[in-house]
């Protein structure tokens, strides 16, 4: 059992390390630009850069976290994300911001979900589900706090004093870290066949369809959550309506996880991950109506929420499918493909959008929603029945 303030404490961390650093050029990107004069492509890029390193240093970290745990790895990944703020602060060259950005993204990788994830399932095991479906719920309220915060910061200091102070915050939720417990998960003695995974007869299959759903939904998050107000206003939804529909997507990411923590927990992750991905092409084909209000609500607040429970199955669905005491290693190995897409998506759907427009993009999101359905159902198929199985022989 994880302590309530273990879950507490990490939560916290999710909410500020996410505004700090994920969130970070979504505050202050036109600022930097204005100032440094650069181009957008040249501040952008630095984000996307950021995301790259956070695929290359993915292997190791997740090594690292089987290794040492939370309590040790994500303080050393809140150390990276406060110098990288600090280089980013007193920036005046490409070479810099860029290497402010390599640093911020080796941070990320140590402390955003995937590090926490891979923390819980250390200390947790398979039951450590609950606790990683709570701790997104602080996650998905960093946006909501952090830009006002942000922009309050920027408003009284400028960008770099802003960023200088996200630099402290980043070092003010190191002791949060020494809230998780030291040891690892033991199954209990009188329930061998606990630790068995559901993909024990076909790893490289359930690794294959995991890397696939995760490098998809990667992709649509990024593309999606990057352009959505272009991609609302170019369906012919009006620049003001475009806003405020835009941040219905937020509430739906709380929503879906808020529904999954109070109803979810005798729904295995698969089928969980099955059912979000049967609603996931739905969205999108209700966002091609998206030039009017009705449907770009729906299509925000829905794709919102199916976006929250893929975050929640991102972590939970290794607990059933993979022996969860390599969880870092393994997970880490298989994110790197969805990281790397990341990087590129809003590169991508930028170029879509300015040579097609915004219904080709939203038909991308569609068919990449489409992909995403085909590999779950093939994972369920192939793998539910055992996945629900070890779900009934967690505590109740």
């Amino acid at each position: 059992m994880i302590p309530a303030r273990a879950v507490v404490c990490l939560g916290l961390s999710q909410l500020v390390g996410w505004g700090v650093s994920f969130y970070l050029i979504g505050n202050f990107g036109p600022a930097m630009q204005a100032e440094l004069g650069w181009t957008a492509a040249g501040v952008y890029g630095g984000f996307s850069w950021g995301i790259v390193c956070m695929a290359l240093a993915s292997p190791a970290a997740g090594r690292a976290m089987d290794r040492w745990g939370g309590r040790v790895v994500m303080p050393a990944g809140a150390l990276l994300m406060a110098a990288g703020c600090a280089l980013l602060a007193v920036t005046q060259s490409h070479g810099l911001y860029w290497t402010a950005w390599a640093v911020l993204g080796a941070g990320m990788r140590l402390t955003l979900y995937d590090a926490a994830f891979a923390a819980l399932a250390r200390v947790g095991g398979p039951p450590a589900r609950r606790a990683m479906s709570q701790i997104t719920l602080f996650g998905g309220l960093s946006s909501t706090v952090m830009w006002p915060v942000g922009q309050a910061l920027a408003g009284a200091l400028g960008w770099r004093g802003a960023v200088a102070v996200y630099a402290l915050l980043a070092l003010a939720i190191i002791p949060l870290y020494r809230a998780l417990p030291a040891g690892r998960y033991d199954a209990s003695a009188d329930d061998p066949g606990a630790d068995r995974p559901a993909a024990d007869g076909s790893p490289r299959l359930a690794q294959a369809l995991y890397a696939l759903i995760v490098m998809l939904t990667s992709f649509l998050t990024a593309g999606n959550a990057t352009h959505l107000i272009a991609m609302l206003h170019g369906l012919g939804l009006a620049a003001q309506a475009a806003v405020g529909v835009s941040a219905l997507w937020g509430i739906g990411q709380v929503a879906g996880r808020l529904m999954e923590l109070l109803f979810g927990r005798r729904v295995p992750p698969i089928a969980l991950n099955t059912g979000t991905a049967l609603a996931l092409p739905l969205c999108f084909a209700v966002g091609l109506a998206a030039g009017q209000p009705l449907p770009a609500a729906l299509y925000a607040f829905g794709y919102g929420a199916c976006n929250g429970l893929l975050t929640i199955t991102r972590g939970t669905l290794p607990l059933v499918l993979f022996d969860h005491r390599v969880y870092g290693a393994l997970v880490g190995r298989l994110l790197v493909p969805g990281l790397l897409l990341t990087a590129a998506a809003p590169l991508a759907y930028a170029q879509v959008i300015e040579r097609w427009g915004a219904a080709a993009a939203m038909l991308l999101s569609l068919g990449a929603a489409c992909a995403v359905l085909a590999a779950s159902a093939w994972l369920a198929l192939r793998f539910g029945r055992d996945g629900a199985t070890r779900m009934r022989r967690g505590p109740p």
